[in-house]
This record gives structure tokens, C-alpha cells and sequence, in this order.
């Protein structure tokens, strides 16, 4: 693929402008490093840009699902916000409701979020009324081992009062090991697989927010394994274009495979607009959305949010490269060093760091012939 072609692809179910070479393998090299370790060029003329906002139906934007066959709203209701305070179960289900009422179909949600409020507030709504039919369901499992993700899963069907899930992802794979670990002999994949087959979860992917390079690994082990994923999501943002950037690392490679690609941290969970740089909230929307993403999951908490989401894809026009590099200069001098990309850069969002016991026990084989630790 060269630069400034055309990827004939149906990728977010439009044609993109291929402004990025594919991203290196592993271990090779691309010239010199960036400040930030990763092998590629963060010139953001070479970002993929769509050259269509997907297909109108009433007031939302529709993309494809990557190879899946499926259309999804170009906006996502986050899950993590439906819990916060001052929402309530009421509130949360009002807005759920209201979302599907008005178009968007994609719902976010995790097994962790809000003790377990986010999905039991949101399998109170979609039971009522016949509004589970309108939902395209995602939530996320933390479990690294079979036995804690059938676990899991379970009680997330449980809270969600359903009997199936539409994508299940394994949330933040953060690390190097949680690759090997999924796809170890008794890891999770085994438990996401067996509820495929039991008609309990249609389709896998996985999140992360650290380093696009554990992405990568990621999409490798599977590989290796005969694995492909249905969906991969990640922070794509106008900071992440100028360190450890998933949208020129990450992207590239998702979209030559027709993986769909779910954006999220679209503004840091409110924090780049509390820094100073000079972007909106529909800025920050429309940078996501002109990458070939199938979804922008935002975190909605109100309803002059959720218009604001749909003002955000009311508005929505592919930019040029020219366009999308106006917009990514001014967060340049916020950007440097992940300064406010607290997801990559510390631990405040690292929930399996704090609770590493969702993740599981680890493998027979370690428990077997590692020496103990601590002491």
C-alpha cells in the first residue's frame, strides 16, 4: 500500500484515503526514532482519512462492522459514565432508552464498570419494552484465565437479562503477558469461543489504552494462534496522533485487515478540554470519526451530551489531510510526553492493576515450576 492511494476497502463501510503506509512489523526498524520509541511516522498527513461519513439513517451515521456484516451507529453509548454519579438507575435508563429511541444502536459497557451498576442499570432498560432489539450489545471481561471469564461472562449475561451478547471484548490488555495468557491452554479465549459456539457471544474483540505496541503483539499471538478478532477498540484522539499513537501505529494494520476499529478516550475522559488546548468537544468527536473507525464510543452522562453526539455527526464532513493537520497542530505543545494522556502514562485507568484478581490465577504450568514469590 502506498502513500496518498486509495485502499478499496470496506473498511467503516466507506472508501478511505490511504495516507499511511502499513505499519512495520515488530522489531523492524523505520528510520529514525520517535521521542516516543514507536517505528513510525507520526507526520499526520499520513493519518487514514475516510472519504465518507457512512450512511444517514434519520439523524445518525452508520458504518460497517469491519468483516462482521453488521451496521453500527458511529456513536457509541459509553458505559462507564452510566454509573457515575449523579446518575442514577432512573436517569441511566431514561438516557439509554432515549439513545436507542434517536438512532444510536452501539452499546459500551464492562463487566468491572460501576461494581456492576453500568450493566444491571442497562439490562433494566433493554428489558423493558423491547429495546434489547434495538441494541448492538458490547461489554468487556477481565478475566485472562477460562475459569474467570466463563465467570464473568456469566454474570454479565446475568446483569444484562440476556441470553446473548453481541461482541464481548477482553478489556484492557495492557501488558505484554496478557496476549500469552488469553491464548495459553486454559486461557480465555478457550471460555469466549465456548460461548460462541452456545450461541451466547457472536462476535470477540479487545480493548487496551497503553501502548499500541502491545496491540500489535496482540493481533500476533492471535495470528499465531488461527485467531482473528472482530473488532479491535483504542484511545484515537488528537494527542494520541503525537505519542505512542495508536491512530498511526494501530490503525493501518486493522484497516488492511478489515478488523473494525472502536474508538474511544476520544477527549481523555474530560481531561484535554481541562488542559488548555484549544480543541472542542466536537473536534475531538470529528478527529475519531474521520479515521476508518466503526464506532466512536463517548461517554455520555446528560442528555445535552448525547446531543452533543449527535450534533457531532450532524456536522461530520471528511476533512483533507491539510484539515486534519490544522486540527492536530494545535494539540501539539499539550501533546508531547502523553503529558495528558493519563491512560498511557499512569495508572489511574489501569482498573486490573488495582484488581489483579479478575484477571485469574495463573496458568498450571506456572503455578507447577515458578518459584514463590515474595518473602
Amino acid at each position: 500500500m502506498q502513500r496518498r492511494n486509495f485502499l478499496k476497502s470496506g473498511v467503516a463501510g466507506a472508501t478511505l484515503t490511504a495516507a499511511a503506509g502499513v505499519a512495520p512489523a515488530l522489531g523492524e526498524r523505520a528510520g529514525p526514532g520517535n521521542p516516543d520509541g514507536t517505528p513510525v511516522s507520526l507526520d499526520p498527513n499520513d493519518l487514514l482519512r475516510v472519504s465518507s461519513g457512512g450512511e444517514l439513517r434519520g439523524d445518525m451515521l452508520f458504518r460497517a462492522l469491519g468483516s462482521t456484516g453488521e451496521k453500527v451507529s458511529l456513536i457509541g453509548l459509553g458505559g462507564a459514565h452510566l454509573s457515575r454519579a449523579p446518575m442514577t438507575e432512573a436517569s441511566a435508563g431514561h438516557l439509554i432508552q432515549t439513545a436507542l429511541d434517536r438512532g444510536i444502536n452501539f452499546l459500551d459497557n464492562c463487566w468491572d464498570y460501576g461494581h456492576g451498576n453500568s450493566e444491571k442499570w442497562m439490562g433494566t432498560a433493554l428489558a423493558q419494552g423491547g429495546y434489547r432489539n434495538k441494541a448492538f450489545l458490547m461489554t468487556k471481561l477481565d478475566g485472562r484465565t477460562k475459569e474467570a471469564a466463563t465467570s464473568q461472562l456469566n454474570e454479565s449475561l446475568s446483569r444484562l437479562k440476556t441470553d446473548r451478547i453481541d461482541l464481548v471484548q477482553f478489556h484492557e490488555v495492557l501488558r505484554f503477558d496478557d496476549p500469552d495468557r488469553i491464548f495459553t491452554e486454559g486461557g480465555a479465549i478457550e471460555a469466549l469461543m465456548d460461548a460462541k459456539k452456545a450461541g451466547k457471544v457472536r462476535y470477540i474483540g479487545f480493548t487496551g489504552h497503553k501502548d499500541p505496541r502491545v496491540h500489535l503483539y496482540m493481533l500476533e499471538v492471535a495470528k499465531q494462534n488461527g485467531f482473528k478478532f472482530d473488532t479491535v477498540q483504542m484511545p484515537l484522539n488528537v494527542m494520541d496522533a503525537h505519542f505512542r499513537s495508536f491512530s498511526h501505529l494501530v490503525v493501518p494494520v486493522l484497516a488492511k485487515e478489515n478488523i473494525a476499529i472502536l474508538a474511544m478516550k476520544t477527549m481523555g475522559d474530560g481531561v484535554f478540554l481541562k488542559s488548555g488546548a484549544p480543541v472542542t468537544p466536537i473536534e475531538c468527536l470529528h478527529y475519531a470519526m474521520n479515521l476508518p473507525t466503526s464506532v466512536v464510543i463517548t461517554g455520555i452522562d446528560s442528555p445535552q451530551i448525547l446531543d452533543q453526539a449527535f450534533e457531532a455527526t450532524k456536522t461530520f464532513k471528511p476533512m483533507s489531510a491539510a484539515e486534519v493537520a490544522a486540527l492536530v497542530h494545535k494539540t501539539k505543545p499539550y501533546a508531547a510526553g502523553g503529558k495528558y494522556e493519563f491512560f498511557k502514562t499512569s495508572s489511574h485507568f489501569d482498573s486490573t492493576a488495582k484488581h489483579a484478581d479478575w484477571l485469574g490465577e495463573d496458568s498450571t504450568l506456572v503455578q507447577q515450576l515458578a518459584p514463590p514469590t515474595g518473602g
